[in-house]
């Protein structure tokens, strides 16, 4: 299985999209510094995820989402309620 995630820094509130393959894994390499792009801005909540059976299918979606300013956009309006101003 491979995964598409949301993350939310706590500190900055800002997003950051990544794909994996063991999100448990990568998750907390994200709140123990272990990766570079988003040491800085820990903590980290998860705040959204979505399952592929391809990884070509989940590579795809998290180009697009981080990529293509409209659909991050759309997906923060699906989880109003989820993520901090």
């Amino acid at each position: 299985m491979y995964y598409v995630y949301l993350l939310q820094s706590g500190k900055t509130g800002k997003f950051y999209v990544g794909f994996t393959s063991n999100l448990k894994k990568r998750f907390q390499q994200h709140n123990n510094g272990e990766v570079e792009s988003t040491k800085y801005s820990i903590p980290y909540k998860l705040v959204y995820f979505e399952g592929f059976l391809s990884k070509k299918d989940a590579l795809i979606r998290e180009k697009k989402l981080k990529y293509h300013g409209q659909g991050i956009r759309r997906l923060k309006e699906r989880l109003v309620h989820s993520i901090e101003n």
